[in-house]
C-alpha cells in the first residue's frame, strides 16, 4: 500500500472521467458510498471525486471491504447476485428520501436498469419499484405517529413530494389513508400503532 492509497491525482481522476482502459491494472478505485470499487475503464456514472479511494491492487479494495462493480468486474468474476442486491437495498434503505429511479439506482450500483429490474424481481419477488414504495410506506406509518407531522411533511420525509401521490399509493398500499391511518391507529397512549 502507498502512501497516497487515498489521494486522488488528476490523472487518476482524468483517467476515470475518460474511461481510460490504459489505466486498467495500473490503479482502482472505490466508492465509499457505495461499498464498490471498479477499474479506471468502468462505464458507470463518474462518482463524486471527494468520494473515491483509491487503490493499487483489487486486492486491497478487497481487504478494505469493498465489493467488485457488476458492470466492469475489476476481479474479473462477477459478484453474486445476493450480494450486489444486499448493496443496492442497503442503498435504498438509507436513500428513502431521494428520487429512486430504476437508472438511478442502476448507475448508482453499477448496472444497467435492465439487468437490475430482472436480477431484483428474481432473488426479492418483487420489482425495485415495489421494494422502494413498500419501504417508503412503512417509514410513512411510523412517521404518522408524529401527530406534528402533517400529511405532506410525512410524504416529503419518504421521498414523496406530491401529496395527492403520497395520499394515492399510500391507499392503495394500506386501504387507507394517511389521516385514516392516523386516526384509526392511534392508541390510548397517543401513538400509532404499526
Amino acid at each position: 500500500m502507498l502512501p497516497d492509497e487515498d489521494h486522488v491525482t488528476d490523472d487518476r481522476w482524468q483517467a476515470i472521467l475518460t474511461n481510460d482502459a490504459a489505466q486498467d491494472g495500473q490503479f482502482w478505485y472505490a466508492v465509499k458510498t457505495t461499498g464498490i470499487f471498479c477499474r479506471p475503464s468502468c462505464k458507470s456514472r463518474p462518482p463524486n471525486r471527494d468520494n473515491i479511494r483509491i487503490f493499487h491492487t483489487a486486492e486491497q479494495a478487497l481487504a478494505a471491504r469493498f465489493r467488485p462493480c457488476k458492470r466492469c468486474k475489476p476481479t474479473g468474476e462477477r459478484l453474486p447476485d445476493e450480494e450486489w442486491l444486499a448493496v443496492v437495498t442497503e442503498y435504498i434503505d438509507r436513500n428513502l428520501d431521494k428520487d429512486l429511479t430504476l437508472s438511478a439506482l442502476a448507475s448508482v450500483c453499477h448496472g444497467s436498469p435492465y439487468h437490475l429490474h430482472r436480477t431484483f424481481r428474481k432473488v426479492k419477488g418483487v420489482t425495485p419499484v415495489e421494494y422502494v414504495q413498500g419501504k417508503r410506506m412503512e417509514k410513512a406509518r411510523k412517521l404518522l405517529a408524529d401527530p406534528k407531522l402533517t400529511v405532506a411533511e410525512v410524504g416529503r420525509s419518504v421521498g414523496l413530494p406530491n401529496p395527492p401521490y403520497f395520499i394515492t399509493l399510500f391507499k392503495q398500499r394500506t386501504g387507507l389513508t394517511p389521516a385514516r391511518y392516523r386516526e384509526t391507529n392511534t392508541n390510548v397512549q397517543g401513538g400509532v400503532s404499526p
